[in-house]
């Protein structure tokens, strides 16, 4: 039987993307301290952030799961250098979309493993999402249907649900999107003999 990993989160997109692709695992949601990790980094650019972020969530897994591979990830939304964090609230959202509209964004996600404190591998993505023009009616409206299950997601979207209404193009891997750099972790879990090469 192949080891199981540990995903150091409780996001449901990323136990579904690990579950889909066979790869086998437990979950264990840690928490990190965001917020100082970002003040500490405040000057580095986003996809820096995004891996530091994967890191720490990983390590701070490991610190709880002695001799297991423990999974990091982080995904974060910039327009140009800044960083868009998760909405504080509804209105927080819509501001995010109206400031989104008629630009294209960038999805950074990243992921770590790591065990007992020592990094054995890190990967990461970008994916460019062209946001359409939105009207504020329609920012509204897609709220309505959206909000708070749009809460806890970098950008204000699920595309696996309304959220591909926002885009006229998207340019990257779909599982960035989804918030993990799939096909990077499958290699870096095939070469250390997670999964099968």
């Amino acid at each position: 039987m192949s080891e199981r990993i540990v995903l150091a989160s409780g996001s449901a997109s990323r136990v579904a993307m690990l579950r889909d692709a066979g790869v086998p695992h437990d979950v264990m949601p840690t928490a990190v301290d965001e917020a100082a990790i970002k003040r500490d980094l405040a000057d580095s650019a986003p996809a820096d952030l995004a891996a530091a972020l994967a890191l720490a969530k990983a390590r701070a897994g490991s610190d709880a799961a002695p001799g297991r591979i423990v999974l990091g990830g982080d995904s974060l939304v910039a327009l140009d250098r800044r960083i868009y964090d998760k909405p504080a609230d509804r209105a927080d959202a819509a501001a995010h979309l109206a400031q989104f509209s008629d630009r294209t964004i960038a999805l950074h996600s990243a992921a770590a493993l790591v065990r007992d404190g020592a990094t054995l591998a890190t990967t990461a993505d970008v994916a460019q999402l062209v946001v359409r023009p939105l009207s504020p009616a329609f920012i509204e409206a897609y709220l309505d249907a959206e909000w708070p299950a749009i809460a806890a997601c970098a950008g204000c979207f699920r595309i696996e649900g309304p959220g591909d209404q926002l885009f006229s193009s998207l340019e990257g891997d779909h599982f960035t999107i989804l918030g993990m750099p799939l096909m990077g972790l499958l290699k870096e879990l095939r070469g250390l003999g997670v999964m099968t090469s």
